[in-house]
């Protein structure tokens, strides 16, 4: 983990974004917890400070960049939504979680029926480690866009395509099941990725889906509703961005061996795929192995990664694998 203090750069950053910024909640609501060590970002689920992870100065230049046309766009006029969307958006690619947290919340307040402001805050509070919030946040989101149409969700990232694959719907949901997922509440997880994979309109989505939707049936014994998931998985399948969950369902269904997998290290995908091939030690009942193959997603310095997250919510609570077998 990245037990070190944020680069000098970062604090930086953050109090160059909020320089000339009009509103004064950004200035105080979600900067900054007492709770937190000065420039953690959050507290591990083991109790370890967590720092911003540095940076490579190419692709700081890119996000610096981003954030300072943000803050202009958000300085002509704070109370435009999309300006402030993209002031958090920008602010937690750059590792400064909270502050993001804070131009959200301001987006809540100025714009109340605007469900992308609860979706952004509530992914945010998963990577901060408050997953009772994260839900709160997320089940509002979700009665908001009820009955309304869905719309695409712009990259903050684009894939290499620069076509986008989320919509608003369908990142409400994965974030939702996410945050239930990392609760044990392995039923509503399940019911949503359902939900969700039936209104699939891409492969990305489909593997996104079913990737969690394979461990949270193992999760409650439900090894043949497992295997039913893996039927809809073919190596022919078109994706865009979610490579790695289609390579570990092809790993589940017996199609691609664990030594195919050689990620970037360090990266956010290095740490989706540590945690996904723990779970298949485990779910193959080598507990001891698994266990140990968790610990080691610790080591990657990705901490916002929803594999690390789910790697630290199974190591701190055991009875979270007690349906899988043991050999």
């Amino acid at each position: 983990m990245s037990r070190r203090p944020a680069p000098a750069g970062g604090t930086l950053v953050l109090a160059a974004a909020l320089a000339g910024c009009a509103s004064s909640s950004s200035d105080s609501a979600g900067l900054a917890d007492p709770a937190l060590p000065p420039g953690a970002q959050a507290i591990a689920l083991d109790g370890t400070p967590l720092f911003p992870v540095p940076i490579a100065d190419e692709r700081r230049s890119v996000l610096e960049r981003n954030l300072a046309e943000a803050r202009a766009a958000y300085a002509a006029d704070p109370s435009d939504a999309d300006a402030i969307v993209w002031m958090g958006r920008r602010l937690a690619y750059l590792g400064e979680f909270r502050g993001a947290i804070s131009f959200f919340t301001e987006g809540i307040a100025k714009h109340p029926y605007d469900a992308r402001f609860l979706r952004h805050r509530g992914h945010r509070w998963i990577t901060v480690r408050e997953f009772d919030r994260a839900v709160a946040d997320l089940e509002k989101a979700a009665r908001l866009v009820e009955g309304r149409p869905d719309e695409v969700e712009p990259d903050g990232r684009p894939n290499p395509s620069g076509v986008p694959i989320g919509t608003l719907h369908s990142n409400i949901d994965y974030h939702l099941a996410l945050a239930h997922f990392l609760r044990g509440e392995w039923r509503d997880a399940e019911r949503i990725h359902v939900r969700r994979l039936a209104g699939a309109e891409n492969d990305d989505r489909i593997c996104s889906s079913s990737y969690w939707l394979y461990l949270i049936r193992h999760r409650l014994g439900d090894a043949d509703g497992a295997a039913r998931v893996l039927e809809r998985i073919s190596p022919g399948m078109e994706l865009l961005e979610n490579f790695d969950y289609h390579r570990l369902l092809l790993l589940y269904r017996g199609t691609l061996p664990a030594t195919a997998f050689d990620p970037e290290p360090g990266s956010v995908a290095s740490a989706t795929v540590a945690y996904g091939l723990a779970q298949h030690r485990l779910i193959a009942g080598d507990r001891e192995g698994g266990l140990a193959a968790l610990r080691g997603v610790l080591d990657e310095p990705e901490w916002a990664a929803f594999g690390f997250i789910a790697a630290e919510a199974d190591l701190a609570d055991p009875t979270r694998l007690s349906a899988l077998p043991v050999r």
